[in-house]
């Protein structure tokens, strides 16, 4: 089977996203957008680190998104917080930054980052 393209991921993980969102509002959740893509012209190009995050963070490649969640109005920071969430991404390919200290983080893995 021929590998999924960079443009196919994009694809799919826009799609996910979109499950993702409905099911935390589904839930008794809301969300806003935190960090989505990283512009190369502020953060570098995959492999150079400017400003923060990691170098080849999937965030330059447009397969990560930070979700601010709030819940009855509250803002909830810890990770903890974003289990149901990170677990259901998990169930639909997804990989969670809970599990690396990263609880609003949601990306898809590409070439072995996350």
């Amino acid at each position: 089977m021929k590998p999924e393209t960079l443009g196919q991921k994009q694809r799919r993980f826009t799609l996910m996203t979109a499950k993702l969102i409905t099911f935390a509002y589904e839930s008794g959740y809301e969300l806003t957008y935190g960090d989505a893509f990283r512009d190369p012209r502020v953060h570098g190009s995959v492999g150079v680190k400017l400003g923060y995050g990691h170098a080849r963070s999937v965030h330059k490649v447009r397969l990560a998104v930070d979700f601010n969640l709030f819940k009855g109005g509250v803002f909830l920071t810890s990770t903890k917080s974003h289990t149901p969430l990170g677990e259901f991404w998990e169930s639909i390919g997804g990989a969670w930054g809970g599990r690396f200290n990263d609880g609003n983080h949601y990306s898809l893995e590409h070439e072995g980052q996350k």
